[in-house]
């Protein structure tokens, strides 16, 4: 069996996510589901693939230090390749299939977004091989996830004629987003989700972009060529990226291809695209309710509440959504969550620097608010990092810190009355409270 080499996609803001994904951290970063953020879970839910030789990151300039921390954390070796610029992904699944390419004629890429939550890995993982089995055969696979209910929220395959020993089935039509009445029919006819997740012959797609997007071609092989890995980290060349016309995927290959097939996978799969995704992937108690951070619910059915700022409670409501951060808190009917994107899109309008607010470097310190009598501040840390803090209060928003002996997870509120200083355990943010005297 050939050779498999994940690639991960670490692209996008998710601003349905918003106000925990912005474009400076965005939603594949966050822990939004459990203890892990989904780029972790993808990550470990690839490295030990049967077959897999390589695992390759490709992301922008601006998350190299959030993937190389969060690696760290989960203790996987990864090869990072940085685009020097966003050109869609159509570029970016080229110059990953270049590389692997130069390391290996045979070799196989199985693509993945990093924001997608699948809740069983091992179900996945034999798709995965079967995905790469029919890959190396020369066929370009899509993993086509059995829906559980009618979605509109999603891309649909329509399959076709079994291939190879019937494990994979042609695809007879990618349609897009339908209505409901349509998303009703497609489940009863056996259509599939799209999931945007590939297998695929290096060789296979660069040939297919030779045919019909050469420019992407030619980029994506120049870009790789002569590319050193300092650290396991590779640059992709900016001028010869730059030459690559700006599409996706979808729109250069999987639409015009006569070699695309589907797996069809039963794995539960979400791309936590929304927060009501969130909530649906998120554990609930006996009244549906689902709760993160320094929050209390009473007397609530179906809510998400969660906090990585204030202490938030919640009285007497049902099937809402609050999400707090130290410098914004939404809220919003569970129905309504696909809106927050064009509230975003809102604030993007009147110049509002809070739609894509920069937060604290990996190591430094964000000013929020300052007034006459207090400031409030993010300090951010990276894992092993001293932390000094002036007398204040301090909360653990995100990691986990030790002062004196003493462990703080998120959710600790600790009040300094003298200096002191904190050793960060894992990647760390802190939202440190001063008053001035």
């Amino acid at each position: 069996m050939a050779s498999i080499y994940p690639v991960i996609l670490c692209g996008g803001s998710g601003t349905r996510l918003w106000p925990a994904s912005r474009s400076d951290q965005p939603k594949q970063f966050l822990k939004l589901v459990g203890d892990r953020s989904s780029f972790q879970e993808t990550v470990l839910r690839v490295k030990d693939i049967p077959g897999v030789a390589e695992v390759v990151i490709v992301t922008g300039e601006a998350m190299v230090e959030f993937v190389t921390q969060q690696t760290a954390e989960i203790g996987a070796k990864t090869t990072i390749l940085v685009e020097p610029e966003a050109r869609d992904s159509a570029p970016a699944v080229a110059a990953a299939a270049a590389y692997v390419q130069s390391k290996d004629e045979e070799g196989v890429v199985l693509m993945l977004a990093a924001d997608h939550h699948i809740s069983q890995p091992e179900i996945f993982g034999e798709a995965a091989v079967t995905a790469a089995k029919a890959a190396a055969s020369g066929l370009i696979v899509t993993f086509g996830v059995q829906p559980t209910v009618p979605s509109t929220g999603f891309g649909y395959i329509r399959p076709g004629l079994p291939l190879l020993d019937g494990s994979v089935r042609e695809v007879a039509a990618f349609v897009e987003k339908p209505d409901q009445a349509t998303a009703e029919r497609y489940l009863l006819e056996g259509y599939l989700w799209n999931s945007g997740n590939f297998a695929f012959k290096a060789a296979t797609l660069l040939d297919e972009f030779e045919a019909f997007e050469p420019s992407v071609a030619a980029a994506a092989k120049a870009c790789v060529s002569g590319m050193d890995l300092e650290r396991g980290i590779g640059r992709l060349e900016p001028n010869a990226f730059a030459q690559a016309k700006k599409i996706s995927l979808d729109y250069a290959v999987m639409e015009r291809t006569s070699k695309a097939a589907v797996v069809p996978a039963a794995f539960a799969w979400s791309d936590l695209g929304a927060w009501d995704a969130i909530w649906e992937a998120s554990a609930r108690d006996s009244e549906g309710n689902a709760q993160a951070g320094d929050v209390d619910l009473r007397g609530t059915s179906n809510v998400l509440v969660r906090s990585t700022g204030p202490y938030v409670g919640v009285i007497g409501v049902s099937d809402i959504f609050v999400v707090a951060e130290p410098d914004a808190v939404l809220v919003c009917h569970r129905k309504d969550s696909q809106a927050v994107k064009a509230l975003v899109d809102g604030l993007k309008a009147k110049g509002r620097s809070i739609a894509l607010r920069r937060s604290a470097a990996a190591n430094g310190t964000e000013a929020l608010v300052s007034t006459d009598g207090f400031d409030v501040e993010l300090r951010r840390a990276s894992a092993g990092a001293a932390i000094n803090l002036a007398p204040s209060t301090v909360q653990v928003l995100e990691g986990a810190i030790e002062i004196d002996g003493d462990l703080y997870a998120p959710g600790a509120i600790i009040p300094l009355e003298a200096s002191a200083t904190a050793q960060a355990k894992t990647m760390t943010t802190l939202l440190v409270t001063r008053t001035r005297r």
